[in-house]
């Protein structure tokens, strides 16, 4: 591998957070290492009072923030073998180890309806264009001097330098960053191009910085920052792979939006696979936002011998647009290293994700004479990536699958040594309305809500970078457009709270279909695709605007659930609302709906949905649909989503493992989402797929974040490269993760997903 750093493959990105782990192993070679920690205090607690107590107790540890609003406790600087002690000074609830984030138009905007809502009045007599709505966005800092932002840009804060000015990172004091001044065109924009509210007040507050990365602790002050500004709509394009609806980013949005601020995030781009959602996407109150297609014609590659097979591309980010309109001949590149690249001249070459950077494999491949670079997934599905560093050649990513196809085709071709190479055509295909690929799915594990909430387009999406404008896809180019449709229901409604503003969007979306006309799951499209018009012109709001009625045991005879649900008539008139359930669902499945609601002008009624199953007659595993409400000007779709028995989410996610020389070991961790009975850790030669030893074991973990450290005398092989895979069991379900892995106790496996967007 001579010099490269290898590295690890994680979803979207590597997360820290600490549990303690009593292990004996873990405190002998504890040292006086620093961490910041995140602190929740119990509610009915004095903050100061706490704060002295830790002083007190601790003398040692340094308080680096207080937190008041968005989020009740503090973040305080100490070394790891003092955390236990931490938790038990009266008044600490729990605490987490600051984590790490990532930063998660114009046909897009008319798409969504954003223009053909400019004519309609607010009650002032002024044009829907977000005028006097301040909207915070909370990400890598802004380009305010580029032409399009001048007019919106207002003040910010810079929450990584702790000063004023929240500009992009310049490349000479980091890794250049480029990504909120891209979220912030999308909502506001008002020049070459034009936002979804190209009047809105922007407040940016730059909490990720080189690289696009940020902390938990910089999330949280920004928050804070957002909430003593008093804007109304805050944007967060960024996101975590922990999916769980407790991590403390998903409880500050709660916060704030109780405190009346529209709050919208990303879903995350770990699609297409069920559970992907990460935090804080997981927020209960948070708008959660998915990526869709908007209109577009859509490069698609098949085999010259094989043309009934498309395979969908999306473009990295940095590279060359794909244009190609003639055949291409298709070679293997291995992962991308230089000796992989020996016969690439004039040719398309196809490689796998990991082991080097993204950036570094289409280096090597254009240094090498390759025309253009295919690199395929290597876990299941497709994903959105992109690099800093620009390339002369066109680079694309497509799905695990398509990239084996391809390979087995390439290797099929030498075998049968045919004088003529394999070799791709590039084709066009119309694409509206389609969920992207890479749009990560729900529900949220344990409190099982639906997620995401509505979608938004989030492929190919045109906006303002640093000097200039540049396509992104993600979903974080879907969740500006969110915020910026809630600048103008505010403009249009400034009555309206975050609930009703959130319910509007959501009960007057559309409901998209796959290729074979069948609608997409809840969990994956949330209610749809927003329709501004329609969301502004509301006459009936519903919420919550979707049901999530847990899991069902089939150990109990019978079970009922009651959900409320609260109906408000905006209208004039007397209205008359009825509810109906679906037919042909399954056997065991009783509905108990509301009798017909009566509500007059301006009147809302809370009414309760009863749901009896009996789990010995259900036949299914997850059911879910939509009920239907009608009496308003639309029919509203309610989707609904149900388990019988302990869903199988994944119980593994997240692994890292890097040396930590000070401590003479390794340092793995590992993300549980509901804990584990059982965690091994496997390990096999990556060339012969050979079982080699076994890394350690551990039993009855608690659920989230789990880290031990394995001394270098105890590790069962020599140093090298292998794959590891990770098996978890919890509730009788079981999970495995594979990822390579580097024992070497001066270097450092790093994710190639640092270059990736939300």
């Amino acid at each position: 591998m001579g010099k490269h750093k290898l590295m690890i493959v994680l979803q979207l990105i590597i997360i820290f957070n600490f549990v303690w782990s009593p292990l004996t192993i873990y405190d002998a070679y504890a040292v006086d290492e620093r961490t910041t920690v995140i602190i929740s205090v119990e509610n009915s607690e004095d903050l100061d009072a706490v704060k002295d107590r830790i002083e007190e107790q601790l003398p040692d540890t340094e308080i680096r923030q207080s937190y008041k609003n968005a989020f009740y406790g503090l973040s305080v600087s100490l070394v790891e073998k003092d955390i236990p002690r931490l938790e038990a000074i009266e008044g600490v609830k729990n605490s987490h180890q600051a984590v790490a984030y990532e930063a998660s138009l114009n046909e897009s905007i008319r798409f969504i309806g954003a223009e053909d809502i400019r004519n309609k009045l607010d009650e002032n007599g002024v044009r829907l264009t977000g005028k006097g709505v301040k909207v915070g966005v909370i990400d890598t800092g802004i380009d305010y001097n580029h032409p399009d932002l001048q007019k919106n840009y207002k003040q910010g804060y810079d929450l990584v330098d702790d000063d004023e000015d929240p500009m992009e990172t310049k490349s000479r004091k980091g890794k250049g960053t480029l990504h909120g001044t891209h979220v912030s065109g999308i909502i506001a924009a008002n020049g070459t191009v034009r936002g979804v509210a190209p009047e809105a007040d922007l407040y940016v507050y730059r909490a990720l910085g080189p690289g696009g990365h940020g902390s938990t602790e910089q999330i949280l002050a920004a928050i804070e920052k957002a909430m003593e500004d008093k804007v109304d709509v805050l944007n967060l394009s960024l996101g975590s792979p922990i999916n769980g609806p407790d991590w403390p980013t998903s409880e500050a949005l709660d916060k704030a939006t109780q405190a009346g601020i529209v709050t919208v995030t990303s879903n995350g781009n770990s699609g297409p696979d069920m559970w992907s959602v990460g935090s804080p996407g997981t927020s209960e109150k948070a708008i959660s936002v998915g990526a869709s297609m908007p209109p577009l014609k859509i490069p698609v590659l098949t085999l010259f011998s094989q043309n009934d097979r498309s395979i969908p591309i999306l473009s990295i980010q940095g590279s060359l647009p794909w244009t190609f309109q003639r055949d291409l001949p298709l070679v293997e590149g291995g992962l991308g290293l230089e000796d992989d690249l020996t016969s690439v001249w004039g040719k398309a070459v196809l490689i796998e994700r990991g082991g080097v950077s993204i950036s570094t494999k289409i280096k090597n491949a254009e240094k090498a004479g390759a025309i253009a670079v295919l690199i395929y997934n290597n876990v299941s599905g497709p994903f959105a990536a992109g690099t800093e560093q620009a390339s002369n050649i066109p680079a694309i990513s497509i799905s695990k699958e398509d990239g084996e196809f391809l390979s087995k085709a390439i290797k099929g071709d030498q075998a049968a040594k045919e004088s003529a190479a394999t070799v791709i055509r590039t084709t066009f295909e119309e694409e509206v309305d389609h969920m992207a690929l890479f749009s990560s799915r729900g529900p949220v594990t344990q409190s099982w809500d639906i997620k995401p909430d509505v979608v938004a387009p989030g492929v190919e999406i045109d906006s303002t970078v640093p000097n200039g404008y540049l396509a992104l896809n993600g979903t974080s180019m879907a969740a500006p457009h969110v915020a910026g449709a809630a600048a103008l229901l505010k403009q249009a409604h400034p009555d309206w709270s975050p609930l009703q503003i959130k319910a509007a969007l959501m009960n007057t979306a559309v409901a998209l279909k796959d290729n074979e006309d069948h609608r997409y799951p809840p969990f994956v499209q949330g209610a749809g695709r927003i329709d501004i018009p329609k969301a502004v012109e509301a006459d009936t709001l519903v919420h919550p605007g979707a049901l999530s009625f847990g899991v069902w045991e089939s150990a109990q005879p019978e079970e009922k659930q009651k959900q409320k649900v609260t109906i408000e008539n905006h209208t004039d008139s007397k209205r008359t609302y009825t509810f109906s359930a679906p037919t042909g669902l399954g056997v065991g499945l009783r509905w108990r709906l509301p009798m017909p609601v009566i509500l007059e002008p301006g009147e809302k009624k809370e009414v309760t949905i009863e749901l009896d199953i009996n789990p010995e007659l259900a036949s299914y595993e997850r059911l879910d649909g939509e009920l239907l409400i009608e009496g308003g000007k639309e029919t509203i779709h309610l989707p609904f989503l149900l388990f019988v028995n302990e869903p199988n989410y994944p119980r593994v996610s997240a692994f890292q493992l890097e040396p930590e020389p000070e401590k003479k070991g390794f340092k793995y961790e590992v993300y549980l989402p509901g804990g584990a009975e059982e965690l091994e850790i496997a390990l096999y030669d990556p060339d012969t797929a050979a079982y080699v030893g076994t890394l350690d074991k551990s039993r009855n973990i608690n659920k989230g974040l789990f880290e031990k450290i394995i001394p270098f005398k105890d590790l069962p092989v020599e140093n090298g490269l292998y794959m590891a895979v990770i098996f978890a069991r919890h509730k009788d379900q079981e999970d495995v993760y594979e990822t390579l892995i580097l024992l070497d106790e001066n270097e450092i496996l790093f994710s190639d997903e640092e270059e990736d967007v939300q």
